[in-house]
């Protein structure tokens, strides 16, 4: 049971992995702060007309949002896995937890723009006021002119209203900026109080000492660099002998001349291979021993969870 426990909560782990995550969702979060300024400043117009100020305002908060989530979703890594993953060996490997929570693991790394853009978005306040100022109770400002109603509230925005009706707009636009900054800083609250325990749960429930967290994190860096490299390489140099038993002659540069010499390419791998190193992987080991990749188990030559006792124990740390 605790092993399973573990293995669940192990799916959280996907956030930090690594600093290059932290550092690459700092990067997302700063350049979501200059897209929201730059839309502010550019594209954001209140139409300051009841009715339209209330989809327009949560529109400018919401669509962007969602945007830069879908953005999100699809940039990660970890989506295509998971795709892979159940279309090549179903879900047959993961408990109703460890699905949750891997699709939280995506879909948490995913909303680092769309809550920043949010933030951003209540702090400044100028689409919370566009879209709330037309609810405000006349009966809720003092003096307010009887003759005036949701009409004029709604222009306050774009302070295109009565000389008389000046302090009421100063007193409406203070007050919705005030809630709109609150529910800001409240969602920052929120997200920072997420985090910390997700990292308490992360420490807590991994059976990896930190050290061996760090040296897998660098494993899976190091992989990921020289698998890329490789590939290019070997798509190229593949590339360049197909080209050339087409023209009977192939254009290199002096570069992809020394390339094509020192690493001779007599194929591809076959199908099955890719699938192997292809999905989701979280953490396993074989007979005591880590293996910390899908491609570090096929090097290995590990087929599933084999048939001994160490085998089955094992099953629930699988990814």
């Amino acid at each position: 049971m605790a092993a399973l426990v573990a293995e669940n909560f192990r799916f959280l782990s996907l956030f930090f992995k690594s600093k290059d995550v932290m550092i690459f969702n700092g990067l997302v979060a700063l350049g979501t702060v200059g897209s929201e300024e730059l839309f502010s400043v550019v594209a954001f117009n209140c139409p300051c007309s009841p009715a339209r100020n209330y989809i327009y305002g949560l529109a400018a908060i919401g669509v962007p949002a969602l945007a830069l989530f879908l953005i999100g979703v699809i940039w990660n890594n970890h989506t295509w896995n998971l795709v892979a993953e159940c279309h090549k060996r179903g879900t047959k490997n993961f408990s109703v937890a460890a699905t949750f929570l891997l699709f939280g693991s995506i879909m948490g790394r995913a909303c680092v723009a769309p809550i920043t853009w949010s933030v951003i978005s209540l702090l400044r306040g100028e689409a919370y006021i566009c879209a709330l100022s037309e609810f405000v109770k006349p009966s809720s400002l003092d003096k307010f002119p009887a003759e005036y109603g949701a009409e004029v509230l709604a222009k306050f925005p774009c302070r295109d209203v009565p000389a008389n009706l000046t302090k009421f707009r100063d007193e409406v636009t203070r007050r919705l900026r005030y809630e709109s900054q609150l529910f800001g800083w409240l969602l920052i609250g929120i997200v920072a109080v997420l985090i910390f325990l997700t990292k308490c749960l992360k420490h807590c429930c991994s059976p990896l000492s930190y050290r061996q967290e760090a040296y897998w994190a660098q494993y899976r860096s190091n992989e990921d660099k020289l698998f890329r490299r490789t590939a290019e390489v070997h798509s190229r140099i593949l590339a360049a002998k197909n080209v050339k038993q087409f023209f009977g002659f192939v254009a290199l540069d002096k570069e992809e001349k020394e390339l094509v010499q020192e690493f001779p390419v007599e194929g591809v791998q076959p199908s099955p291979q890719w699938n192997a190193i292809t999905g989701v992987y979280i953490y396993r080991e074989n007979k005591g021993f880590p293996l910390y990749s899908r491609l570090h188990k096929w090097a290995k030559g590990v087929e599933g969870n084999g048939p001994t006792p160490e085998g089955h124990e094992l099953l629930f740390l699988a990814s």
